[in-house]
């Protein structure tokens, strides 16, 4: 799992065929948010998983809470892997391995300007169900927690990645410019970007997913060379 690439806010088919063929590994399909603005329908988003994968892997973004109502939604849209961002009691997450073994799940952690003794709580609580953490940034104006497009203090991921018994996806205002430096400040074993790759329309765009995947293969073939 060491040097994966994901592209988050996929909007339709063709953007998920631009991030295919510019090398990205997984592609991320928020739905079922909050503020319920999602960037495509639940059928639009099944039907895209089952183009692209086996060879991509389709992951449900979500802030569900619930193991059941997530373990459906997972079978209904066709996705082996699951992005948790919502506050995810660990018994939950207990109930959700044991219904569906098989489900690839991602807990997020949101990085705010002080809270990393709770985020290694969540790490020590969670582990045991959780196959890979994702590290976020926290935009305290609006209170969103993922696709705010702000970089968040790099060294609270680089001790998550040091004391968490899973690898780490790290995200948060990741762009072609500065993905370099960021996993070698952090060693993480993925890296997730999503606003930082689109341009002025909102969509992906394809010099900047291209720049995005070429920099952050480039970073982890460096860290592979350090060890």
């Amino acid at each position: 799992m060491q040097g994966l690439i994901q592209v988050a806010g996929v909007i339709d088919q063709e953007e998920a065929d631009l991030i295919c063929a510019e090398g990205a590994d997984w592609l991320g399909f928020a739905l079922r948010l909050p503020a319920k603005n999602e960037d495509l329908s639940e059928a639009d988003a099944a039907a895209i998983v089952a183009a692209i994968q086996p060879r991509h892997r389709g992951v449900l973004i979500t802030y569900l809470t619930e193991a059941e109502e997530i373990r459906q939604f997972c079978a209904e849209l066709g996705v082996t892997a699951v992005q948790l961002h919502g506050d995810v009691d660990p018994a939950q997450l207990e109930k959700l391995r044991r219904i569906d073994p098989d489900l690839y799940v991602l807990k997020s952690l949101v990085v705010k300007s002080d809270n990393l003794d709770e985020l290694v709580k969540i790490v020590d609580e969670s582990a045991e169900w959780v196959d890979m953490y994702i590290t976020d940034s926290f935009n305290p104006a609006t209170g969103a927690k993922g696709a705010t497009g702000l970089v968040h203090d790099w060294s609270v991921s680089a001790e998550l990645v040091r004391v968490a018994p899973r690898p780490l996806m790290l995200a948060g205002g990741l762009n072609p410019d500065n993905v370099a430096a960021a996993i070698a400040a952090v060693r993480p074993a993925a890296v997730d970007a999503h606003t930082g790759l689109e341009g002025p329309d909102r969509r992906k765009d394809r010099a900047k997913v291209r720049q995005f995947v070429t920099a952050a293969r480039q970073a982890f073939a460096d860290l592979a060379g350090q060890d």
